[in-house]
Parts: structure tokens; C-alpha cells; sequence
């Protein structure tokens, strides 16, 4: 049921969140997927937010890159390189992604161009800050900082605030899915025609494309409005619109109609005011709906909002988010037995498919965990691997364990 992608290859080159989130994307569909490590190991063995590790293991890792193997290589040999060589153009690992720095995969001599010559079918994304040229090509690429560039960070926060980026790596992850699905689709294209494809995923993108609304009205005309003191959230969408404090706690009110408000408030609260100025006068509105909210519990609103059939959402905190009926009942969690880390959760894959969620198949590897299995798939004998292992151009952990 979960091999969808089975038969596609990939080599991941891919390190911190973008590039292993879209490499997992792919593996849990069923991708054969090889995550290639310098013989250091990536980036996010070695770090965690929070500075959350399970017995000294990475929590950052392992929440995103499971379901494939794993081959440690010294990329700047010939040997190194080589080995790509032969998994590329010989063995039919013909999907490549990465997300170094733009110019770093052509100075190892695996940038799309040599990698063509190998396999004109290769299909190669890489994943970058602002694209793989132009005038911000060396600027650095990172979630936070492309939110603030993006104008993304300048759509939230309170108006007496400075603008306020999201709590979470959202451009990262929106970017990742874009690249599986970029991927996903020069595959389809590629079984019919036999071309193979250049795929340039960019956080830039990511960020402009979740602004897919405001920038779209911006574009044509349509005037932003500042941000706001009250409760509204967005610098777009009429009263009430946002996270409001109650007399106890905060509620999430969404796109209520004018008639449904003026009986959920105290009586003659909205007098002066019409369904027009939810949206032209929205600021001015919105103080009286942060009024009347803080009259009442969160509590009292929910069994008022329920029978009026007002749009509202709770605030949790993640305490809340993880008992939560619907999320415990779609699955949305995996739960991992690490042989070092130990029980290990993380989310799961969002989509369901036939009623299912996808399974874990592979814990995410160790360094090089795989290395001898595609040193010997790419045709080197015993002996060379020996001597590979010996001058430190590739790593496994049964090199380490002969030691």
C-alpha cells in the first residue's frame, strides 16, 4: 500500500530540515532512498533544539530521516566520488537532492551538469535560501531569516511589537514539500518521455508561496491595513479574526457573521456599527469584540459559539495538542524504539492513504549503516572496501566495531 514511489532511486545530499524533510516525504511514500554523509556526519547529528537528545542521540535527526538507508563518504576523493559515479550512472540512482550552498555539489564534481553527462534521465533538485543564481545567491539561506525578507514575518505580531516571524520552521517545511512534490513530478513526466529534469526548490519560494493570499491582493490593488493592538491576526481579513483573551483564558474566532455577533454580544454592543465595517472600519470593530470576549470564560463562549454555530478553535498548548480526540484518532504521532536513543516519538507522515498512516519501515541510520551494502552494490570488492574504510573515505559502523 506504501510503495507508491517503489522503484524511484534517491541520493540525498541533504542536511538540517528542508532537504531531510523532503528526502523522508520520499521515503515514506516508498523511494529508495540513500542519505549520502560526509564521513563527520550531517549537520543535525549534532544538534538539537532545545537541546533535546535521547541518550545522547539527536531528536532533531531522527525526526527526519526515516524509512531509508545510509552510506558515509569522503566526497572530496576520487574514491568518494567515484562511488556516486557508479550508483548514478550504473546501478539507476538517477534522482538526486541536495541543499548545499549553490556552487558546492559542482566544486565536489556532482553538480547536475557532470551528473547528466553520466545519466541524461537524472533528476536533480536542489534546495536553496533564494535559487541556485542571482544577485542573493551567497546570501545566506535560512528559515528565520527568509521570513523576515519575504515580508512573511511582517504579517503578525501586535501593532506596538516588532513584526513577528512564526514559532516553527515553516518556510523549511512548506520548501520540503514542494520539493518532494517537484520531484514527484519530474518522475511522472520522466516514465513518459524519458527526460530528465532540473528542479530548483528555494526557501524564497516557500515563503512567497504561503503568501499566496495577502501578496495576491497587495499585487492588485488591495490595501493592507497595519497591524493590529486587538486581536486581530492577519493584516487582511474583516473582525473577528484571531486569538482573543477571555475572562479566563484565549479563544481562536474566525469569519463570524455580523447578525451571529450581535447575538452572541451583550446587547447594543455593536450599535453604530454594520456588517461593511467588519472589514472597512475591521480595527475600530475589533476593539469591541476584544471587549465583549473578556466579559465571559472560554468555557461560556465555547457553549455560546456551538450553539450559534460560530467558527471557534481552542488555544492548546502542546500538553493539550498530543490528547486531542482528533489527533490521537488520525494517528498524527510514530512511535520509535531506538536501539541507543530508546522509545523515540515524532510525527508521523500527514497524509492517510486508504484509511492508513504510513509505517515506519526503517529507523533513521546510523553513519554509514549502509555503506558496505552500496560500496559492493556499486562493484567494489572486498578488498577496496578495506582500503577505502583504512584511509578514512568511507565509514561504517562495522569498520568502527573492528577496531
Amino acid at each position: 500500500m506504501f510503495r507508491m514511489l517503489e522503484g524511484v532511486k534517491v541520493l540525498s545530499f541533504t542536511h538540517y530540515l528542508q532537504g531531510p524533510s523532503a528526502a523522508q516525504a520520499l521515503a515514506d511514500l516508498g523511494a529508495d532512498v540513500v542519505k549520502v554523509e560526509s564521513c563527520r556526519g550531517a549537520y543535525e547529528r549534532g544538534w538539537s533544539g532545545c537541546n533535546t537528545y535521547k541518550n545522547g542521540v539527536s531528536v532533531f535527526y531522527l525526526m527526519a530521516n526515516r524509512n531509508q538507508r545510509g552510506v558515509a563518504l569522503d566526497l572530496k576523493s576520487d574514491e568518494g566520488r567515484e562511488t556516486i559515479y557508479r550508483l548514478v550512472r550504473d546501478k539507476g540512482y538517477d534522482v538526486i537532492l541536495e541543499n548545499f550552498r549553490p556552487g558546492v555539489m559542482d566544486k565536489l564534481g556532482l553538480g547536475y551538469e557532470e551528473l547528466k553527462k553520466l545519466n541524461p534521465g537524472v533528476i536533480y533538485c536542489s534546495c536553496t535560501g533564494y535559487g541556485s543564481s542571482g544577485p542573493k545567491v551567497r546570501k545566506p539561506g535560512q528559515d528565520l531569516l527568509i521570513q523576515g525578507m519575504s515580508g512573511l514575518a511582517a504579517l503578525a505580531g501586535p501593532g506596538d511589537h516588532p513584526p513577528m516571524p512564526t514559532g516553527t520552521a515553516l518556510v523549511d517545511q512548506h520548501g520540503a514539500i514542494l520539493a518532494a512534490l517537484g520531484i514527484t513530478a519530474a518522475v511522472y513526466d520522466r516514465d513518459k518521455t524519458g527526460k530528465g529534469h532540473r528542479i530548483e526548490a528555494s526557501l524564497l519560494g516557500s515563503a512567497l508561496d504561503l503568501q499566496i493570499e495577502p501578496i495576491g491582493y497587495y499585487l492588485n490593488g488591495g490595501t493592507l491595513t497595519p497591524r493590529a493592538d486587538t486581536g486581530l491576526s492577519t493584516r487582511i481579513h474583516q473582525s473577528p479574526y484571531g486569538i482573543y483573551k477571555t475572562a479566563d483564558k484565549y479563544i481562536t474566532l474566525s469569519l463570524t457573521s455580523f447578525e451571529n455577533l450581535e447575538q452572541a454580544f451583550t446587547p447594543g454592543a455593536l450599535e453604530g456599527f454594520s456588517a461593511k465595517d467588519q472589514m472597512d472600519n475591521r480595527i475600530e470593530f475589533d476593539k469591541v469584540v476584544c471587549r465583549e470576549l473578556l466579559k465571559r470564560t472560554t468555557n461560556e463562549w465555547e457553549l455560546i459559539f456551538e450553539e450559534l454555530g460560530i467558527w471557534y478553535a481552542p488555544v492548546n498548548e502542546y500538553e493539550d495538542v498530543v490528547k486531542d480526540e482528533q489527533v490521537v484518532y488520525n494517528q498524527c504521532f510514530m512511535t520509535m524504539n531506538h536501539p541507543v536513543a530508546g522509545e523515540v516519538k515524532v510525527l508521523g507522515h500527514a497524509n492517510r492513504y486508504d484509511g492508513q498512516p504510513v509505517p515506519l519501515r526503517r529507523l533513521p541510520p546510523e553513519l554509514g549503516e549502509n555503506t558496505i551494502e552500496l560500496l559492493k552494490e556499486a562493484g567494489y570488492s572486498d578488498s577496496q572496501i578495506q582500503e577505502m574504510m583504512k584511509q578514512g573515505k568511507a565509514v561504517s559502523p562495522e569498520k568502527k566495531q573492528d577496531k
